[in-house]
């Protein structure tokens, strides 16, 4: 019987039979892995498998390929998170985002670990616009590990690493200033704060950050096809744009 042991970060749960729930969650050594929780839906269950949670994982299955059955108890709960809205739509954004992009049972320790210094920096951070960063570089990361890095590093059309100041939508290659001149309304912004550690971002930074992700996260992840889950991410983004403002 192969089994799983792990802490997990609930991404997703969906009701399954009349009391089970079929839960999703990323694991550091493991990634991405699905069990079914016996009773999942019910009253004592249903806070722990809430997106966002810590939780101990126990998942056994008889062979490799078959669902198996997972068991869950409590380490760090999100729930006082969830009564402030924007919060709340980060946390559903960000499960939702890691549930259906990653493909299940590769490891993604980068992301495990940036995915619980997000949800911590919500948790704490005292102005929306640092954990939004934070959400930003989740998302860079995302990009990268899943094989679409954008190359902030040097000027797709120079190869010079200096002055450095926009995103081709196209190539997700930075461009200089002097091989932007002329069709900068073409290009996006590009923010210092994702090139490296630096300066507080500001809000406009933040904000224009997420759009080049969002831009990349849309075309070479979701392929524009799932609308209900970049509607989530377009509600957030307004209410950051809102919040921060």
């Amino acid at each position: 019987m192969a089994g799983l042991t792990a802490d997990a970060i609930v991404c997703a749960v969906r009701a399954h039979g009349e009391h089970g729930a079929i839960l999703r969650a990323l694991t550091e050594r493991a990634g991405l892995v699905a069990g079914y929780v016996r009773g999942g839906r019910s009253r004592r269950l249903r806070p722990i498998l809430m997106p966002g949670n810590l939780v101990a994982l126990d998942l056994r299955a008889r062979t490799e390929d078959q669902l198996g059955g997972a068991t869950v108890e409590m380490i760090a709960s999100r729930a006082p998170l969830l009564a402030e809205p924007l919060a709340a739509a980060a946390i559903d954004w960000a499960t939702s985002l890691t549930a259906a992009a990653l493909p299940e049972s590769q490891p993604y320790p980068s992301l495990y670990a940036a995915l619980s210094a997000l949800l911590e920096a919500i948790a704490v951070a005292p102005a929306a616009r640092l954990w939004a960063a934070a959400l930003a570089r989740y998302e860079l990361l995302l990009l990268a590990e899943l094989g679409f890095g954008l190359n902030l590093e040097e000027c797709v059309a120079t190869g010079s690493a200096n002055d450095l100041a926009f995103v081709s939508p196209r190539s997700g290659g930075a461009v200089s200033i002097g091989a932007a001149a002329g069709y900068e309304d073409r290009l996006f912004r590009l923010p210092s704060f994702l090139r490296g550690p630096g300066s507080s971002p500001s809000t406009e930074d933040v904000l224009d950050a997420l759009t080049i992700t969002g831009h990349f996260l849309d075309r070479d992840i979701l392929d524009g096809r799932n609308r209900d889950l970049l509607t989530v991410r377009e509600r957030l983004v307004a209410r950051l744009g809102r919040a921060v403002a």
